[in-house]
């Protein structure tokens, strides 16, 4: 068996390859996702959630820099543009309801953005946040890239969003199907866009779940409702500061 010493000798040789973080980060989340079938897909045993949580834990014992990780785990980030365009592949089978349930979309689209907006700064604010940590709140429920990008944009903290809007994603995931039973919606397509809107893309995966209808409805408020914030924000932006 290795001494402790040649196994951090080993460590810092594996850890200047740039696939060290995409093979970590694909056992971290393999290991999760067996975990989660284990418990019987358990809300509360997300697989994103506890890789997350392993990852952390593995860079924070092995006192790895956040970006020596990400410049090997970066593929898997520019998947995500991809799996994104995917999502029409399901939205397009449900064309016909799509058009049928076209307005209340719409009305729902813009109650939920400006909810989830006006909400988070409120509370914020409620806490005695500052104006960097309020301006980093408004778009948390928008997918990381355009979120921090909004961020970035109006005066907030793009690092500190990214944190808020997974932390908003799992939440999201976690509870989106005990929320809608005790609110009675039995409906896929309501619920799954419902949860696209407030917890992007780590909610329309737990929507998927749920079935096609649902995840293909949750990519949809997903999309629709990271335009919607990216052009709310800004011009609320006046107002967030204040």
């Amino acid at each position: 068996m290795p001494a402790p010493a040649q196994l951090a000798d080993i460590w810092v040789y594996l850890s200047a390859s740039p696939l060290l973080g995409l093979t970590v980060t694909l056992l971290a989340y393999q290991g999760a996702w067996w975990l989660y079938k284990y418990a019987g897909f358990h809300p509360l045993a997300n697989p994103v959630l506890l890789a997350v949580a392993a990852l952390v834990l593995l860079l924070e014992l092995t006192g790895t820099p956040y970006q020596t990780y990400f410049d090997g785990a970066q593929f898997v980030h520019f998947l995500l543009g991809p799996a994104t365009v995917a999502l029409a592949i399901p939205l397009h089978a449900q064309l016909p309801r799509l058009r049928a349930m076209a307005l209340p979309l719409l009305t729902a689209l813009l109650a939920g953005s400006l909810a989830a907006i006006v909400s988070a700064v409120a509370i914020g604010r409620l806490f005695g946040a500052s104006e960097a940590s309020l301006l980093s709140l408004a778009p948390k429920s928008v997918t990381t890239p355009i979120a921090m990008g909004i961020a970035e944009r109006i005066g907030g903290l793009p690092s500190l969003t990214a944190v808020l809007v997974i932390a908003t994603g799992i939440f999201g995931a976690v509870s989106a199907r005990f929320v809608c039973r005790v609110l009675g919606v039995r409906d896929d397509a309501v619920c799954g866009f419902a949860v696209g809107l407030a917890s992007h893309g780590i909610g329309t995966a737990r929507a998927f779940q749920v079935s096609e209808q649902a995840g293909a409805f949750s990519g949809l408020a997903m999309g629709l409702n990271a335009l919607l914030t990216a052009l709310l924000v800004p011009l609320l932006a006046v107002w967030l500061k204040f």
